[in-house]
C-alpha cells in the first residue's frame, strides 16, 4: 500500500534531534536535509547557534550533510549552505521527485541505505525520501511562517494523515 511512503521512519521535534549517535546506530553516515523551516525559518538568512552546533556535530563525527531545498531562490540556498559550511544540491531539487536526492547523494558519495532525509514536509521530504530508500526522519517546522501553500493545504494534509502514534513529537 501506498501509505508506507508517508510515513517517516522517526519523527522528532527538531533537527538536533538527529544525533550523530543515532545516525551510526543505524550505519547511515550522510544527512540530506531540507532548507526552510528545518535548518532556517523560511526566508531566512539567520542560522541559529544550535542548527550550527548540531552541522558541526556531524561534520567532527565524519557525517556528511547536503541540502535538497525545493526553493526558487537559488543564491539564498548558496550562501546559507556555504555559511554552514555544508554540501548543497545546485537548484531546485523538485522533491518528492527523486531526482535531487539522487544528486545530494552522488554529492555525499553515499548510498541510500547509508543516508538519512531530514526534512519538516511530510509530502515533498519525507515522500521522496521514502520513494528513493532512505531513512526519513519528519521534524517540526521551525517557525509557522511558510508559503502559504504549504500552510493551507499541506499542513492540513499531514494533519489528516500523522495522526495516533504518527502524531508530530
Amino acid at each position: 500500500m501506498w501509505m508506507h511512503l508517508l510515513t517517516p521512519d522517526r519523527i522528532v521535534a527538531h533537527v538536533s534531534d538527529v544525533t550523530p549517535e543515532w545516525l551510526r546506530e543505524r550505519g547511515l553516515r550522510a544527512v540530506v536535509t531540507d532548507l526552510d523551516n528545518t535548518l532556517v525559518g523560511w526566508r531566512s538568512e539567520e542560522v541559529a547557534r544550535e542548527i550550527a552546533a548540531w552541522l558541526t556535530g556531524l561534520q567532527e563525527a565524519g557525517i556528511g550533510v547536503c541540502i535538497a531545498s525545493n526553493t526558487r531562490h537559488l543564491g539564498r540556498l548558496e550562501r546559507l549552505a556555504a555559511q554552514m559550511g555544508i554540501l548543497h544540491v545546485p537548484g531546485n531539487a523538485s522533491k518528492p521527485r527523486r531526482k535531487g536526492l539522487r544528486r545530494a547523494l552522488d554529492l555525499l558519495g553515499t548510498t541510500p541505505v547509508e543516508t538519512a532525509m531530514v526534512g519538516d514536509q511530510l509530502f515533498t521530504d519525507i515522500l521522496a525520501g521514502n520513494r528513493l530508500g532512505l531513512t526519513t526522519v519528519l521534524v517540526n517546522p521551525l517557525t509557522p511562517h511558510e508559503f502559504i501553500g504549504t500552510r493551507l493545504i499541506s499542513r492540513t494534509l499531514e494533519r489528516l494523515v500523522l495522526r495516533g502514534p504518527r502524531k508530530r513529537a
